[in-house]
């Protein structure tokens, strides 16, 4: 595949699409399965990356997928989720969801 290309654009459409454009960071890894891209924005623009239900993410990870294509590689989004995201972790969620149950 051409050097970066897959993470030269997923950083171009990024930067375009959130307001604070200098913290948008992408690393890049290839091994066995393809490339993996991690992608890390500031967390007041996780919304804007995301989108309504998912959409631009999934807008997004077409897009890489039709540009590894092109290069005869699988790519991979990974958007990770800033400390003190929104989420509760898992752990937490669950065990939530059992104190609501009444036995």
């Amino acid at each position: 595949m051409a050097e970066n290309t897959d993470q030269d654009f997923l950083e171009y459409v990024v930067k375009a699409l959130v307001d604070n454009p200098n913290d948008v960071k992408v690393d890049r890894k290839v091994d066995e399965m393809g490339v993996l891209l991690t992608l890390r924005v500031n967390p007041e623009n996780m919304g804007q990356v995301i989108g309504r239900s998912g959409n631009t993410a999934k807008a997004l990870r077409t897009l890489l997928r039709v540009v590894g294509m092109k290069h005869n590689a699988r790519v991979t989004l990974k958007i990770e989720e800033p400390e003190g995201g929104r989420r509760s972790p898992p752990e937490k969620k669950a065990m939530d969801d059992l104190g609501d149950l009444n036995l």
